[in-house]
């Protein structure tokens, strides 16, 4: 679809295949929860965030591609190039291994036994002495600290019944009913929350680094708003401010898996609020860059390791489910984001948007305080 929007004829036949293109990558979050099914308890805070690093190159190249495409070609061209990786990915769907979590979960354990097998010949290891077996829990117990190869491949046997699992045949509204369950309450309804607050930051900070810029001299003139005149502008100052994100990744490796999952999400989100603050009132453009160049940092930094404690809180049965849902509600975020905050920015209010955002930062993290579990070398259910 990404290929076929490059051909649009209208205005119209572009928004649709937009749309489905939207579709597409609003799955993107199963990547993240088959990637840490794989990924031993005490190495998975790291590792999200070395996979977390590609999205940012993704970021940077693409802003790139469009400083130098859209400045000599045009945006059909932009976005046929943009979906070239699209299609060097698809070959790689038929070599990847399912997860045996969800195998298991499905009752497949031959299925989940053959890639556990596969996993082993590649690493040069040898599998633990026994029978593949999935104990199914009637409730989530975030009290259990326990080895998970020692749940993985206990020695003995116990099926799991299809009736004991929520599968695909119990349809979403089991699995929602899950995550709105005694156990799972709480941590659904601060995560719904946490995902907004956080896609409403990091979006926000996006567009604020074109918009302050643009907003400033607009109403220092007595103007309203007004469109720059180099939209490559745009597209160079995402490419600078994106690379705020390789320090904050680096930060959140480094306390992720020393300070926890809770701690770094809310030290970083009020450091976020801390960069912010001096907006409130009109900087100087080199100021004005650099505090969202800090801001920006600790924003992705507090994003990817709520993307890496969502999977980490529910069981395999509803992981996809609940970390989809989630994200979904983190995209209204981005969605009205531009309406809210950058409005204000147009209409000469930079005082009050700067405001919204320390108060939506500082709402998610005390969500994040108020996780009920730290999922920290906590192994997946």
């Amino acid at each position: 679809m990404g290929f076929l929007s490059a051909l649009s004829p209208n205005y119209l036949c572009l928004m649709a295949l937009r749309f489905l293109v939207g579709v597409g990558v609003g799955g993107g979050h199963v990547f993240s929860s088959w990637f840490l099914e794989f990924v031993p308890a005490q190495n998975r805070g790291t590792w999200m965030i070395v996979f977390s690093f590609f999205w940012t190159i993704g970021t940077i190249l693409e802003a790139s591609l469009a400083w130098v495409v859209l400045s000599t070609l045009s945006w059909r061209w932009l976005l046929a190039l943009t979906a070239l990786p699209c299609f060097l990915l698809l070959p790689f769907f038929g070599i990847t291994p399912e997860s045996p979590r969800y195998l298991c979960v499905q009752n497949r354990m031959s299925d989940a036994t053959l890639v556990l097998e596969r996993i082993a010949r590649t690493n040069q290891a040898a599998l633990p002495p026994g029978t593949l077996r999935y104990q199914q829990d009637s409730e989530v117990d975030h009290s259990a600290l326990t080895c998970e190869i020692d749940h993985l491949l206990p020695v003995g046997e116990k099926e799991c019944a299809d009736d004991n699992s929520i599968s695909s045949k119990s349809g979403s509204a089991a699995a929602l009913r899950s995550l709105l369950s005694r156990k799972l309450r709480r941590s659904t309804l601060l995560l719904w929350f946490a995902f907004y607050a956080s896609s409403f930051a990091y979006y926000g900070l996006v567009l604020l680094t074109s918009q302050l810029s643009d907003a400033n001299s607009s109403c220092a003139s007595g103007l309203r708003y007004v469109k720059s005149e180099a939209d490559a502008n745009l597209y160079k100052d995402t490419f600078i401010t994106s690379f705020a994100e390789f320090p904050g990744l680096v930060v959140s490796a480094i306390l992720v898996d020393w300070f926890g999952r809770k701690a770094t999400m809310w030290c970083l989100l009020f450091a976020c609020c801390g960069f912010l603050g001096p907006l409130v009132l009109h900087q100087s453009e080199l100021w004005t860059t650099g505090v969202l160049f800090g801001a920006r940092g600790c924003a992705i930094g507090s994003f990817t390791v709520l993307c890496l404690y969502a999977p980490e809180v529910y069981p395999t049965s509803v992981r996809s489910t609940g970390v989809g849902i989630a994200t979904a509600i983190g995209r209204i975020g981005g969605i009205v984001c531009p309406l809210v905050a950058v409005g204000m920015l147009r209409s000469c209010h930079q005082m009050e948007a700067i405001v919204v955002f320390e108060v939506v930062l500082c709402l998610a993290a005390i969500a994040c305080m108020l996780f009920p579990v730290e999922t920290k070398g906590r192994d997946m259910n």
